[in-house]
Parts: C-alpha cells; structure tokens; sequence
C-alpha cells in the first residue's frame, strides 16, 4: 500500500473572464486524474463575477475531475452579486469539516471557512467563526489539521502592494497556531507561494486555468504529498512540467515554552 497521501490545489478559476484559458482546464484535468490524488480542494475564485451561469459552468468543469473527496470554497469573487446564494445552491455550505483516512493510520482532518465578503475584495474569517473552528479543529489523537480559506494570511512575495490581506490575519494565525494545525490552503493572489510558519505550512496556489497572471508568473496548480513526517510541495504547470517549490520535516517543532506562554496570553484576548 502506498504510503503518500496527496492533496492537488487548485484556484482562481474564474469562469466567465475573457482570461479563462479552456485549454488550460483540459490540461490540468487530465494531468490530476491521471495521478488520482486523494483530496482535490479547490481554493475559491471559481467565476468571475459570482452569475449563476458562471457557477454552473465551473460546477460542470469540476465535475470532469474523477477524484472522490473534493473540496470546494468561494472567493471573494464568488460573492459578487450575490453570488454566495448560487455557490450554497450548487456547493453546499462552505464552512465545514471533512475528515479522510491516510495510509499510516491517521485521520486528516480539513476545515473550510468563506473568508469573503460581499461585493468586495478584502477577506475575513470573524470573530464570530472562531469557537467553531475550534471545536473542528481540537483533537488530541495525532489528527493531521489542514485549514482551507481563500484569501490568503501572509503577503506573498511577487504580487506588488499588498490588499485584501484577511482582516483579522494576526488573530487567526494565533489561534490555528494553538490548535497545532499543520497546514493552511489558500489562493486568491494568482502567484503560488509557500511560507512556513510557526510549525504551520501555508500555501498558496497560482491560477490554475487564467492568464490573470502578475510578472512572470505562469498559470499553476499545486500538489501537496504528505509521506510520514516528510511533507513536499510541487508547483504543476498545465501540460509542461512540474517543480519541486519546498519541503519539510514535519518532525521539527520550532515551538518553545516561553513562546507558547505569550500565545496563551494573547488567546485570552480573542
């Protein structure tokens, strides 16, 4: 039995903008199916101007991709006129938990927040979301913790000055932080970056079917591998090749006492 667990991320699809590039999709499609991942989660931007049509254009892109457990969220584009209606209507409740078996014997477990607001670009998750995440999140059993939003919770490198950062970023980080959460998936920017912080691995996806691109950024998708405590990261560009872009030993914990001491501090205050 193969003991890698796979996760491929996509995002930024944006059905309906003159950059939407089919033949991309097509690409990244059969690339994905052919090497079966065990998660597809794709990172919200699904339209481009949250219509219905749009929605149902991307829910039939979607559903070409022959992978069992899929997760999908909206962005901020998504939640253009009114589309957050259209995405519940075809999707489902963005804000779940979804809990899948790994090869080595451990659960993973994914939580997916709507970090977008309507008619506008900026993110937050809100104060108000905090307890639930918590409570999906808390698990004293070697659970392997993922966090999906759209936006992202790190300026990323590449993408000129920084918008739509999440709003209350600094609080989330400290409480995902707290909940030794190992992973956090996002899109939105269009650049694919990877930062590692405080034990979590945050990782952003590029545009996977569009050439809204910034620089010389190229449309990109992103496979995750999980093997034991080695997790590897790859940039996947649609019909041409695929980058190894960072990898960690999971093992290594950065984390002192003192430090967690002043993380519970500022816990309390949330």
């Amino acid at each position: 039995m193969a003991k890698t667990f796979t996760i491929a991320q996509i995002s930024d699809i944006h059905t309906g903008s003159s950059y939407f590039d089919e033949n991309l999709m097509m690409s990244a499609i059969a690339e994905i199916n052919q090497m079966q991942p065990d998660v597809l989660a794709v990172v919200g931007d699904l339209t481009s101007n949250g219509y219905k049509g749009e929605f149902e254009e991307a829910a039939d892109w979607i559903a070409k991709f022959e992978i069992d457990n899929k997760i999908v969220i909206p962005g901020n584009h998504d939640a253009r006129n009114v589309g957050y209606l259209h995405f519940r209507d075809i999707f489902g409740n963005p804000n779940r938990r979804h809990d899948f078996p790994m090869p080595d014997g451990r659960n993973l477990r994914v939580v997916t927040v709507d970090s977008g607001k309507p008619d506008i670009n900026d993110g937050e998750v809100g104060r108000g979301a905090y307890p639930e995440i918590s409570q999906n999140l808390k698990s004293d059993d070697g659970t392997f913790r993922v966090f999906v939003l759209h936006h992202h919770l790190i300026s990323i490198p590449g993408t000129g000055r920084e918008r739509n950062i999440v709003l209350d970023a600094g609080d989330v980080l400290a409480l995902l932080r707290s909940l030794d959460v190992h992973l956090v998936l996002s899109g939105h920017k269009h650049v694919p970056y990877v930062w590692p912080l405080a034990d979590m691995i945050c990782i952003v996806s590029g545009t996977v079917t569009t050439w809204r691109i910034r620089g010389y950024t190229e449309p990109c998708y992103t496979l995750i591998q999980i093997d034991g405590d080695r997790l590897s990261v790859f940039e996947r560009y649609p019909g041409r090749t695929k980058e190894l872009a960072a990898s960690y030993d999971l093992k290594h914990q950065q984390l002192m006492e003192k430090r967690q001491a002043i993380e519970e501090k500022l816990l309390r205050q949330l």
